[in-house]
């Protein structure tokens, strides 16, 4: 039996709340964004501020909190970016 898992990559603040820019997270079945951002901020609380305005791109593609990550997917999370 192998282990599904997901690469996450981490940009920006997102990567300095959590110490690192890559790393691997087990998933054995498919999940909902939402329901996986609820993981992401269980794991690392100092996100919860920033939750609602988290993006998360999926194999390169921008996607909403209702698109799903498969096993084997990338997902990329960061905040919008601004300019001025």
């Amino acid at each position: 039996m192998s282990n599904a898992s997901i690469t996450v990559l981490y940009f920006a603040q997102v990567a300095e709340i959590t110490q690192t820019r890559q790393e691997q997270w087990e998933l054995p079945h498919t999940i909902s964004v939402t329901h996986w951002l609820d993981q992401l901020v269980a794991r690392y609380p100092d996100l919860t501020p920033m939750q609602a305005r988290l993006k998360v791109a999926i194999n390169q593609y921008h996607v909403n909190h209702e698109a799903m990550i498969n096993p084997g997917d990338e997902v990329a999370v960061f905040e919008p970016v601004t300019g001025g």
